[in-house]
């Protein structure tokens, strides 16, 4: 019988729920498609950046669409964030999870079973951030690949569109281009003399 390491312990262990944080409070701030701002019971704000989903940006294809979904969705509302790290921006990654509107309960007693981030996959309005598919949990990974597939078979969003760019290739596309390498000018020592005339 093979015996696992404490670090291999610590890794089973943190694939679990139980290891991720949960931040609770209102969403004041929508910045795009996939980062808000939530408000906490002790009036700290918290950007959050809604994990395993990515966007479009604001000068894409339905980037504004996508921010006005995620506001009709959230805005104004009490959430769960359930996070395990931050960007390095300093974001708090994580899913949001909302109730089902209408939800007449004071905001606590409220069930918050509605994934938003799989929310706006499902309408078109994200991909699924694949190359970070390994941090989310396996069955939340195979959700979300399974609503972008739907998305993109019915043409919903931005995959009405023949070749949407996703926003990974997007960004790397606006960074500006290095500057090209000044000419060399041939000094004396480096230049070749002409051969001399006998």
């Amino acid at each position: 019988m093979h015996r696992l390491s404490i670090a291999g312990l610590l890794a089973l262990w943190c694939a679990l729920p139980a290891c991720a944080h949960l931040l609770q409070g209102q969403v004041v701030g929508i910045t795009d498609g996939d980062t808000l701002t939530v408000l906490d019971a002790t009036q700290r704000t918290h950007k959050i950046r809604l994990a395993g989903i990515d966007a479009p940006e604001h000068d894409q294809a339905f980037g504004q669409r996508a921010k006005q979904h995620l506001s009709a969705l959230v805005f104004g509302q009490h959430v769960d964030v359930h996070w395990d790290k931050l960007d390095r921006y300093q974001r708090t990654v994580g899913k949001v999870m909302a109730a089902t509107p209408p939800c007449s309960k004071p905001p606590a007693l409220c069930a918050r079973t509605v994934d938003i981030n799989h929310a706006l996959i499902a309408a078109g309005l994200a991909w699924w951030y694949k190359k970070y598919a390994t941090e989310q949990p396996p069955a939340d990974a195979a959700l979300y690949e399974r609503a972008e597939q739907q998305a993109h078979q019915a043409r919903l969003g931005l995959w009405s569109e023949p070749s949407p760019s996703p926003p990974w290739q997007w960004r790397q596309a606006q960074k500006p281009k290095p500057a090209p390498a000044p000419n060399k000018v041939a000094t004396p020592s480096t230049a070749k003399m002409p051969a001399a005339i006998e």
